[in-house]
């Protein structure tokens, strides 16, 4: 019998600041490890949340970031696309894909993920209520339903880490009710990590671990 892995992501003296010295860094020799289930990071207003996910996505240019990340033994600075292939990480505030339609997304994941699930993404699509809006670009979206995609997207994936920044953002009840099952059965996972950065824990879902950078 397989024993189930204790660590996902290694995060060893992550240093990284916004603006030059003498400014101090948003994060100074941050060390964490992510083990398989949902984490929680917290934090008010400007801690860095965001700026998290996008280090731990490997989405910040290398020459700004010091410190050492390594996601199921592969390292994010000797190997960064096989690091990024193993990530999720559909950044809501981007606005890179607003021109492309749901439907356009989805199909062109696969190419970056090969855990890609359609059965999975069709679960996803009825839970988060997204037939209608399948062939609608993401500019002509409400919010909520923009962020529905990005989720759809990144939980379909079926990747080793799934980063979701405030996935609860907008969403209407019935699929707030949706992504917290999900994120419960997720939860229980004995090889995979998703990390949930917003100002409250998911409620009623069992965390491994909760990070809370100082504001």
């Amino acid at each position: 019998m397989m024993r189930p892995e204790t660590t996902v992501l290694k995060a060893q003296g992550l240093v990284f600041s916004h603006s030059p010295p003498p400014a101090p860094p948003l994060f100074d020799r941050l060390s964490f490890v992510l083990p398989p289930g949902v984490t929680w990071l917290g934090g008010g207003e400007g801690s860095g949340k965001t700026s998290l996910l996008r280090l731990l996505a490997g989405a910040l240019p290398g020459n700004a970031v010091q410190g050492q990340l390594q996601l199921h033994g592969v390292s994010l600075a000797q190997d960064p696309s096989a690091y990024r292939l193993q990530v999720a990480w559909l950044d809501p505030r981007d606005d890179a894909r607003d021109a492309q339609t749901a439907r356009g997304i989805f199909a062109g994941m696969p190419a970056h993920h090969a855990g890609w699930n359609p059965d999975a993404l069709q679960a996803h699509m009825a839970g988060l209520s997204l037939a209608p809006h399948l062939d609608k670009a993401l500019y002509m979206m409400s919010s909520g339903t923009r962020r529905k995609v990005l989720i759809a997207a990144a939980l379909a994936a079926n990747a080793p880490l799934t980063l979701l920044d405030q996935p609860f953002m907008a969403l209407d009840r019935p699929s707030i009710d949706y992504l917290l099952q999900t994120l419960a059965e997720a939860s229980r996972h004995t090889g995979r990590a998703w990390v949930v950065a917003d100002y409250e824990a998911p409620p009623g879902v069992t965390l491994a671990k909760a990070i809370e950078l100082p504001a």
